[in-house]
């Protein structure tokens, strides 16, 4: 199967969405019980942190960490927002920065002023989109990102998808009531497929598209802590409390110049494989022997592959052991906690 097609479904009545490119799955999304980012919470401050300068805040989903506070007294209630998921044990990441998230448009009350994504080079087109954004936004305060997906799209459907924005954020922002509460859920895994998976796509609605077009079979796959690569190397990827291990083998061939390869395969592999896994954190990765020459290869596949990734990565660098360190936001639960 050919092209890029959306699968629309569900698994024990938890909402799921995958993306299949060439007949690979290539991202899955699925519900959980755990809130969902963007939530928006109307919290209450609780205690502070000496020495961190943050506040632990009360939610209705329980306590929330909000960082780099100044001027927040507890007891007193605010508006944040969900950034991603808690570790085990730990509180919900939150921030004061809110940010209302569509397909074409982000409403940002915090930041005003008008933007295009950098992506949309094409000056007519970047002229069309800006006139949209002042027009539609006359008037109102908030500032405004119009996303890559703008590009071509039909205006009467980005000024609709503004404007729902703004109404949504003028509801959040115009709240009156008291005590913790969520204001704003976070976007479903159909929604957010809508919102996120903006290439041109085929897309199929009905009942057991996932059994149909393997995408059970590759979460079968994806429950497995190896990972293959091309040329018979291969991936451990194993998750701990402390941080996610990826260590890479050569398979059969155990030259030098294997590793390499391997190595090279695993930059290239790396984000697809923890994006459908949901992993993230610190990520450490114990690589097959190489020439330190050849780090630089590395890097640099690493760092396209990560490019085109949805979730925010942070390479580190190298340790004095020779392992690779990350950075990965926790967007998502790791999938073997969801299916479990």
């Amino acid at each position: 199967m050919k092209g890029r097609m959306i699968v629309l479904d569900h698994i024990d009545d938890r909402e799921a969405a995958a993306l299949l490119v060439d007949g690979r799955l290539e991202d899955f999304l699925i519900d959980s019980d755990a809130p969902t980012p963007g939530t928006i919470y109307r919290a209450r401050a609780d205690r502070p942190v000496k020495g961190q300068g943050g506040m632990f805040l009360t939610t209705p989903d329980g306590p929330a960490f909000l960082r780099q506070v100044k001027g927040l007294a507890p007891g007193q209630e605010l508006l944040v927002q969900l950034t991603g998921y808690a570790e085990p044990g730990k509180a919900l990441p939150v921030t004061q920065k809110l940010l209302f998230k569509s397909r074409y448009a982000i409403v940002t009350p915090d930041a005003p002023g008008l933007n295009i994504s950098r992506s949309i080079r094409e000056e007519t087109e970047r002229d069309r989109l800006l006139e949209i954004a002042h027009t539609t936004m006359d008037g109102l305060e908030f500032g405004l990102i119009l996303r890559s997906a703008c590009a071509d799209a039909d205006s009467a459907d980005i000024e609709e998808d503004i404007l729902a924005m703004v109404e949504l954020a003028q509801q959040v922002l115009q709240d009156d009531g008291s005590g913790p509460e969520v204001l704003a859920e976070g976007d479903t895994p159909h929604l957010l497929a809508w919102r996120e998976w903006t290439e041109p796509a085929a897309i199929e609605k009905e009942a057991g598209g996932f059994a149909q077009y393997g995408v059970l079979d590759a979460l079968d796959q994806l429950k497995s802590i190896r990972e293959p690569l091309s040329g018979g190397a291969f991936l451990y990827i194993e998750p701990t409390r402390a941080l996610v291990a990826v260590d890479v083998n050569t398979g059969a061939d155990t030259s030098l110049a294997a590793g390499v390869k391997a190595n090279l395969a695993c930059a290239k592999s790396l984000a697809r494989a923890l994006r459908l896994r949901g992993l993230g954190g610190q990520i450490v990765l114990d690589l097959a022997p190489m020439p330190k020459k050849d780090r630089r290869a590395f890097e640099t596949a690493l760092r396209a592959s990560f490019r085109a990734d949805s979730d925010e990565t942070i390479l580190v660098g190298w340790t004095n052991l020779g392992h690779f360190e990350l950075q990965r936001k926790r967007s998502r639960l790791p999938l073997g906690q969801v299916l479990a």
